[in-house]
């Protein structure tokens, strides 16, 4: 990562300045942020930021294949299904270790999904940063291919909104004022005039869905989903109104199906130099070493049911060991020196938008920051310079 920016920015850092960062995030919205943001960027040099990019483009190109379909067939739950699928996803998330091999850091595959990420709070905090930190230049960036402020969002409201009004888009969750991610749902809203909705409180009258807005009922005509469907499934008490396998007068924002379809069903598939070898459970070498690899349920987020040490038994104790994948560790470099002496790991998340009719175009990222053996914010707890961040890069004129 570039030394010089590096000690600029510590040398420069004070805990004043660190709330200051706070203050503008957790008071720019209604809501603030529900999970820690750590103190600092981090900065990639020229060469690093063009290999995570042609890394993050060559897997997006694997996933656009006739090969991948004929994986992905299989990857819904059988009753699943939600008619009405498009030919791709609106988003794609491509999540990258910061990795160490022989002696250089390299980017490396971690995750994939077609679920919308921090896409409006990572926008916002990028403008966080740099009020509060005046030693990040002005001319280093978050964004990838050239894009400016104006198209970042312009992109964005085609993608969500497409032709409709921003009255007939909502973002639909699971009680959403109670989400960790709660802020991105305020940043969307002063962004684009998308409210979120609880999925419990829209109304279905035949094939169509209401809201209720401004004490009117409004036709909703896109759902910006967020809804996570392990999360639903583990909420047998909420009262739908409808289910998402009706046929609905509507266009989903992303198509539900491709929760599944690109997620770690899809890991076994994908191969690269940056990639590490996978397999679903029951498919897994018989000669290979288990203590190599770290076992995942297919369908979850946040870290939940990862297992970092499998065993054979453990395996064999699976109900159904095909909804389940292991991946080959990797070693994250310890890479961030922080101003108390510690060192800080990272994971890169490269964040697509993929409108209607077009190619897939890599727009932002997202960091996450960790000194433990995972990245989540929840097992980095009592942690300084940890937590959620962005990647700047020097912006090419």
């Amino acid at each position: 990562m570039d030394p010089d920016l590096r000690a600029r920015f510590n040398a420069d850092f004070s805990a004043d300045k660190y709330e200051a960062l706070l203050r503008c995030a957790n008071e720019s919205t209604r809501w603030p942020a529900d999970f820690r943001l750590s103190e600092t960027p981090i900065f990639l040099t020229r060469e690093f930021t063009e290999e995570a990019v042609h890394a993050a483009n060559e897997i997006a190109a694997q996933l656009q294949t006739p090969e991948f379909a004929k994986h992905a067939a299989s990857a819904i739950p059988a009753g699943l299904e939600v008619p009405g699928e498009p030919p791709n996803p609106d988003f794609l998330i491509v999540d990258l270790g910061i990795c160490e091999e022989n002696g250089r850091l390299t980017p490396r595959l971690i995750e994939l999904q077609a679920f919308p990420s921090l896409y409006a709070f990572q926008f916002m905090l990028l403008g966080c940063m740099r009020r509060a930190f005046p030693a990040i230049p002005q001319n280093w960036t978050s964004a990838f291919g050239g894009i400016r402020d104006d198209e970042y969002i312009a992109l964005l409201r085609r993608t969500i909104l497409g032709d409709s009004k921003p009255e007939n888009v909502v973002l639909l969750e699971i009680e959403p004022e109670k989400q960790k991610t709660r802020i991105d749902f305020a940043c969307t809203e002063a962004l684009l005039g998308v409210r979120p909705v609880d999925v419990t409180a829209v109304k279905k009258r035949g094939r169509q869905l209401f809201y209720e807005r401004d004490g009117r009922d409004v036709r909703i005509e896109r759902i910006y989903n967020r809804v996570i469907f392990d999360e639903l499934e583990r909420r047998p008490d909420l009262q739908l109104p409808f289910r998402f396998q009706d046929e609905l007068d509507l266009r989903w924002v992303t198509h539900p199906n491709w929760y599944y379809r690109i997620s770690k069903h899809s890991l076994p598939f994908i191969k690269t130099e940056h990639t590490s070898p996978a397999y679903f459970a029951d498919e897994f070498p018989a000669g290979e070493s288990l203590e190599k690899y770290v076992l995942k349920p297919l369908y979850s987020f946040a870290g939940l049911g990862v297992d970092m040490e499998p065993t054979r038994e453990k395996i064999a104790a699976l109900a159904q060991p095909h909804e389940w994948i292991l991946q080959q560790k990797v070693n994250y470099a310890a890479f961030i020196p922080t101003v108390d002496g510690h060192r800080s790991k990272a994971e890169l998340r490269m964040m697509f938008l993929w409108p209607e009719n077009s190619a897939p175009v890599l727009v932002n990222n997202l960091v996450r920051m960790s000194q433990g053996k995972m990245m989540g914010v929840d097992f980095n707890r009592e942690k300084t310079w940890v937590g959620s961040s962005i990647a700047l890069h020097e912006r090419v004129a």
